[in-house]
């Protein structure tokens, strides 16, 4: 599968070569240049750190010269620039897309839905999982400005409508505090999921194993969850 949805994105490459991020010749590029690009800097990025991201190993996997690749960018930092935020652009559009879907359901099998859901669809965005994962383990001040803060907030915006609309339908108990609530429960499904997505991170907190199935602990996780609010 191509390492994004096209249809939702090409608004974003024309807003950001308008804002100088991207060059005009990187958007005529067809689209699947364009991912093979984008790909070849997300896996570069992933495996050293966007920090450390070496532009002539990225032309060397998208299979483009760095002259190109400065045509495209202008810069190294251009390109990782341009990288960070068409990342959070497109998160910030999934997590607003799914979102009130999953509120429709009861909060159980919202929460449910939610985390394995999102694990099924990493498998098919490695690339980008894995560059997610390097900027909000890797504790860069700049990558925590302009990629953790804003991903982190569409998440716990996820979390809180699906507790808002559990709220109105009377899922949830009266004089719970709410605003914390929603927050321990954002920070226990990322606990939980990263721990499903990142191996080093269930190395440590030994969410699974051989004996302990992804299905038990979610399943464990949301009874605690429902237990405590419901």
């Amino acid at each position: 599968m191509p390492v994004f949805d096209w249809s939702q994105i090409h608004a974003h490459i024309l807003q950001f070569e308008q804002e100088g991020l991207v060059t005009r010749t990187f958007r005529r590029l067809d689209p699947e240049r364009q991912q093979t690009v984008i790909h070849a800097i997300l896996d570069e990025a992933a495996e050293k750190g966007p920090t450390a991201l070496n532009i002539k190993e990225v032309a060397r996997r998208a299979d483009v010269s760095v002259g190109s690749l400065y045509q495209y960018f202008g810069n190294r930092e251009g390109l990782l620039d341009f990288t960070m935020a068409l990342c959070v652009r497109y998160m910030e559009d999934l997590f607003k897309q799914i979102a009130p879907m999953l509120s429709t359901l009861p909060l159980e099998e919202g929460l449910r839905y939610y985390i394995l859901g999102g694990v099924e669809w990493s498998h098919t965005e490695a690339g980008l999982v894995r560059f997610l994962g390097r900027a909000a383990y890797q504790g860069d001040p700049a990558l925590s400005e302009s990629v953790v803060r804003p991903l982190a907030g569409a998440m716990r915006a996820t979390v809180e409508q699906l507790l808002t609309q559990a709220v109105e339908r009377g899922e949830i108990r009266q004089g719970i505090d709410f605003e914390a609530t929603v927050r321990i429960i954002n920070a226990l499904t990322i606990a939980v999921g990263d721990a499903l997505l990142f191996p080093f991170i269930n190395d440590y907190s030994q969410v699974t194993d051989s004996e302990m199935s992804t299905e038990r602990v979610i399943d464990a996780m949301i009874d605690v969850v429902l237990r405590g609010i419901a």
